[in-house]
């Protein structure tokens, strides 16, 4: 019989069941937890597969073995595809432009390729071809600039990273367009939007009717169909400009209005006695004017468009920050060079310099009415030049060169000023001066010889006066009623415009030209025109002598004022 201790015993240690029929099995708990967690991975995996297939379509590309994906592919495909599409497709003459959703960076842009499919009905291979850039976009979107297709090939259909597609787009997709007829911006400007249209106008310095002309927006995506729910009057049209009414319901809230897509109709003169009301297919959306935290407004801004000009914008930015210039507003056209990393540089240097991109080809005049919306909650003045021109003070007898902030100055006196709308001052255009290579310097001091007679000029303008067109001819813009320019005498200040320099740089401007209206110079069209290089011809090949071109009369002011007044007085190097 058992003693009572050992009774207690066996309660609180029961006897083991013997398992060794069981041994080569595992436990029924460990089977469960192993099922619950295969169904955790299924039920995951079909949630991804079932949101993936509009975005990533793996089995289009013939090339691309799904064997293939690595890590790192993988990391991307549920971390990063979904995040991504593209929205729409802007054929360019001379690149395939690519508007993407943006739910997060794509990184390591330069390992991303355009996939292009071949049009033939054979087996030949897709190719791909590095991109040409990647850039952030207003309103949370990215741009992808893609090169040509081959002959024989169609316009890019995917995006790819390493061997993994990370975006495609169908070849019957309506969201293609041509750059001949595009609404390609919207911006807010009070109780108004302005609508940028490419293709409704082709007439510089001209107004069209605007009881032609309705604004038309959508939400969401409607835009992109031709569906959209809200309309509004035109109030003016002038080149690429419409300006139309803000929607009622968006007057009271207008932050409302930010990404809501915006477009254009306009009545075709009629046939038969009937009109037909064209719509222009659209991927603006509208966008509003950063407003700035100071209480105060700049005294003086400067706007430009540019193309790379990484090599020089340094020294242009230095100096005429050193005249008084306080903010930079930088219309990025395309660039491909480092100007990117440049800017950045600069505006960490404390030179407050906002660089937006703007890849719209041929729209100088456009990209600068943009600008001046921009600007006039934050600028008393703005200035609109060119990277190759700067302000000129010429030497006085009396008081000598002008000190820091003299452009600042100048302009200050005429904010009060009841009529003075826009300062003109004229353009002295500089030649090569005898050099074959960039001078290291600087322009501001190699180049010291210039023709005789000053061409054009430019202007500082005050925002609040310009016209509701907008409208501008580059080198100025049309004024309100009761507001007029004044003309800078040439022995207060002048503009050296270093227009003609060596051959290296010239020929980069002459592969590439903004202004809307200004024929290239490869086309044979206005070749008598001041637009174009004297006896240059339409082809980029050096003339001969070139460097001894355009030197009518030497000119060191401006030299000799750089030198003086930032030049390290030990050794003589300059800020840039």
């Amino acid at each position: 019989m058992d003693s009572p201790e050992q009774r207690r015993n066996r309660k609180r240690f029961p006897k083991t069941t013997k398992l060794s029929n069981f041994r080569h099995f595992p436990p029924v708990r460990s089977l469960l937890y192993c099922f619950g967690f295969f169904c955790f991975l299924y039920v995951l995996f079909r949630r991804h597969t079932v949101a993936l297939p509009h975005a990533v379509t793996l089995s289009r590309l013939s090339s691309i073995s799904s064997y293939q994906i690595d890590a790192d592919s993988v990391f991307h495909t549920f971390h990063k595809l979904p995040q991504i599409k593209i929205q729409a497709t802007v054929s360019f003459p001379d690149h395939t432009l690519l508007l993407l959703s943006k739910g997060s960076e794509i990184r390591a842009p330069n390992q991303l390729h355009c996939v292009y499919k071949t049009n033939n009905s054979g087996s030949d291979p897709d190719i791909k071809m590095s991109v040409l850039s990647v850039d952030e976009y207003i309103n949370n979107r990215l741009l992808v600039r893609c090169p040509l297709p081959p002959v024989n090939f169609s316009s890019p259909v995917a995006l790819q990273r390493r061997r993994l597609v990370i975006n495609t787009a169908e070849e019957s997709d309506p969201t293609r367009f041509s750059w001949e007829n595009l609404a390609y911006e919207a911006v807010l400007d009070g109780n108004s939007v302005i609508v940028f249209v490419k293709g409704i106008s082709h007439r510089q310095g001209k107004e069209s009717n605007p009881t032609r002309f309705t604004c038309h927006f959508g939400f969401g995506d409607l835009g992109v169909n031709g569906k959209y729910v809200l309309s509004s009057r035109a109030v003016s049209v002038a080149q690429e400009v419409v300006r139309c009414v803000l929607p009622r319901s968006m007057v009271m809230r207008p932050e409302k209005a930010s990404g809501v897509r915006a477009t254009v109709s306009f009545l075709m003169p009629r046939v038969h006695g009937r009109a037909n009301r064209v719509v222009v297919p659209s991927i603006a959306k509208i966008s509003i004017p950063e407003r700035s935290l100071e209480v105060n407004k700049h005294e003086l801004c400067v706007c430009t468009m540019l193309w790379n000009q990484a090599h020089s914008i340094r020294e242009w930015i230095t100096y005429h920050s050193w005249l008084g210039v306080e903010k930079w507003f930088i219309y990025d056209n395309n660039s491909d060079d480092d100007i990117k990393t440049v800017i950045e540089s600069l505006d960490r240097e404390g030179y407050n310099i906002s660089r937006r991109v703007w890849p719209w080809i041929k729209t100088q005049e456009a990209g600068f009415s943009h600008c001046a919306i921009q600007a006039q909650t934050e600028c008393n003045w703005v200035s609109f030049m060119d990277v190759d021109e700067f302000y000129y003070f010429p030497h006085n007898p009396i008081s000598g060169y002008p000190g820091p902030g003299a452009l600042r100055t100048l302009v200050s006196n005429f904010t009060t000023s009841s009529s003075i709308g826009e300062i003109r001052t004229s353009c002295h255009s500089f030649g090569p001066s005898g050099l074959t290579s960039r001078p290291k310097q600087g322009v501001t001091v190699g180049y010291t010889c210039r023709l005789k007679s000053p061409e054009r000029h430019k202007s500082i303008i005050r925002p609040s006066a310009l016209d509701p067109t907008l409208m501008n001819v580059v080198h100025h813009f049309h004024l309100k009623q009761g507001f007029t320019y004044m003309d800078l005498p040439q022995s207060i200040a002048v503009i050296n415009h270093y227009k003609y320099q060596v051959w290296e740089v010239f020929r980069a401007k002459f592969y590439r030209r903004v202004a809307t209206y200004v024929a290239d110079w490869s086309d044979k069209q206005n070749e008598g025109s001041r637009d174009r290089a004297p006896g240059l011809g339409t082809e980029a090949i050096e003339p001969a002598e070139w460097r001894l071109q355009f030197c009518e009369v030497w000119d060191t002011g401006l030299r000799d004022f750089v030198l003086a007044n930032l030049g390290e007085v030990s050794t003589g190097a300059l800020p840039w």
